[in-house]
């Protein structure tokens, strides 16, 4: 067995029976194309093409080097796997003719391979290089931008990625101490936090906020959340899912504000006389919000943090109403 083979069995990927079961594979559905945003190490990937029928397809999407080395090992003719953030599916779609999807999947945050691997630099826990890229092969590290960034900056980006109340004198410690000598080590940067923040509450590291925010901020995440969402809402075929299970609170609020946007129909002039079947009607149906079970968050309690937020596309899809002329 290889290393990575190894790696995907050690890592336990968070609500995956559930995930795959709220995107409905099943009868025509089983046929259809679905696309895995965050193949990570495969947990969702695999389950999926385990319910798929011969002509269904499973097109994946990573920007780490790992992941993608794990998932060329699957010999599967109805997966492919896409080197590339999912805030690219739009690009990747139209390059292969594909308009429509029958489900998406969206795990969001980091790995345990990525925070258990000292030198990816994602963890204050051990020691390693101040990196946090999870695309290691392009980009600027943690590390390079700690080095140039302004003190008003970093502190924005902890303060708003991180909702740390201390980003003030977390960025000033950080500027003040690369004075000294360059910040290239997590065990640096998390004791320059320590010492800048005083107070805590209990059973959580001072750096937690702050590793967060920085490793956000370096990996465009929000940024890459917002154009995928929106990627995927535009292809998904009447009927077809959308899952995403979110980690923090910042993502949870977009995804959940972005789903229940276009789960309201837009309400008319009440003075106009509008028949009721007239009416506008919402793009999509809430269908679920799930949380780990106890069970699992005691097994992995990285999951403690997980929500599972699914929607399902009805009426037209947006291509399609635009493509009319028509309104979404």
């Amino acid at each position: 067995m290889t290393n990575l083979a190894v790696s995907a069995q050690m890592h336990r990927t968070v609500l995956l029976d559930e995930a795959v079961e709220a995107l409905a594979i099943e009868g025509e559905r089983a046929e259809g194309i679905y696309v895995d945003g965050t193949f990570g190490r495969g947990g969702h990937s695999r389950k999926i093409l385990e319910k798929l029928g011969k002509q269904g397809k499973v097109i994946a999407f990573d920007k780490d080097v790992q992941a993608i080395a794990a998932a060329r090992e699957i010999a599967d003719t109805r997966f492919e796997i896409v080197h590339e953030s999912f805030a690219a599916l739009e690009d990747v779609l139209k390059a292969r003719g594909i308009t429509q999807l029958t489900g998406v999947l969206l795990d969001l945050g980091i790995s345990s391979p990525q925070v258990d691997e000292a030198g990816r630099g994602f963890s204050f826990r051990q020691d390693g290089p101040l990196d946090m890229r999870m695309d290691t092969t392009k980009g600027m590290s943690a590390a390079e931008w700690l080095a140039t960034e302004t003190e008003k900056n970093i502190e924005k980006v902890i303060r708003d990625y991180g909702e740390e109340r201390f980003a003030f004198q977390i960025a000033k410690a950080i500027v003040a101490g690369r004075t000294v000598q360059p910040i290239s080590s997590t065990r640096q940067l998390a004791q320059i936090v320590a010492d800048a923040v005083k107070t805590r509450e209990n059973g959580k590291d001072p750096a937690t906020r702050t590793f967060q925010a920085i490793r956000i901020f370096i990996n465009k995440e929000l940024e890459d959340l917002e154009i995928g969402l929106e990627a995927a809402y535009r292809h998904l075929s009447p009927k077809g899912r959308l899952v995403v299970i979110s980690f923090h609170s910042l993502e949870d609020r977009m995804v959940k504000q972005f789903m229940a946007t276009r789960a309201r129909a837009a309400q008319p002039d009440r003075r106009l006389p509008i028949r009721a079947k007239d009416l506008p009607q919402p793009d999509l149906k809430l269908i679920a919000k799930r949380k780990p079970s106890a069970r699992e968050v005691d097994a992995n309690p990285r999951a403690r943090s997980a929500i599972m937020r699914v929607c399902e596309r009805i009426g037209e899809r947006v291509s399609d109403v635009r493509a009319t002329g028509g309104h979404a």
